[in-house]
């Protein structure tokens, strides 16, 4: 099982970014999948889940701006962030469980399978 998050850059407040999440080894709808971030000095947060019966959850602080959506053709998920804030700044991650069923809370905990990350920066 290996994930690939790929996506991230440079970009200014109110711009806009969209990372991918190639999955290979496995199929990633059989799964669920998560995004997550770690900024400097800050522990990893749940940003976004999709389960494989179809629960989602979106952490507060991203709700309306981050929409997570799949390419089932190509087992690639992909995290549309609009409207970024400084405090977006973080490397994401993307993670994938086996737990089809997973209730989608943003934890760490249920997630076994994680990509390498990606550094998206947003300048003030």
């Amino acid at each position: 099982v290996q994930l690939q998050a790929s996506g991230g850059g440079l970009v200014q407040t109110g711009g806009s970014l969209r990372l991918s999440c190639s999955a290979s080894g496995f199929t990633f709808t059989d799964y669920s999948i998560g995004w997550f971030r770690q900024a400097p000095g800050k522990e990893r947060e749940g940003v976004s889940c999709v389960s494989g019966i179809g629960d989602t959850y979106y952490a507060d602080s991203v709700e309306g701006r981050f929409t997570m959506s799949s390419d089932n053709a190509n087992n690639t998920v992909y995290l549309q962030m609009n409207n970024l804030e400084p405090e977006d700044t973080a490397i994401y991650y993307c993670a994938a469980t086996p737990a089809y069923g997973l209730r989608c809370r943003g934890e760490l905990a249920p997630f076994t399978y994680w990509g390498q990350g990606t550094q998206v920066t947003v300048s003030s």
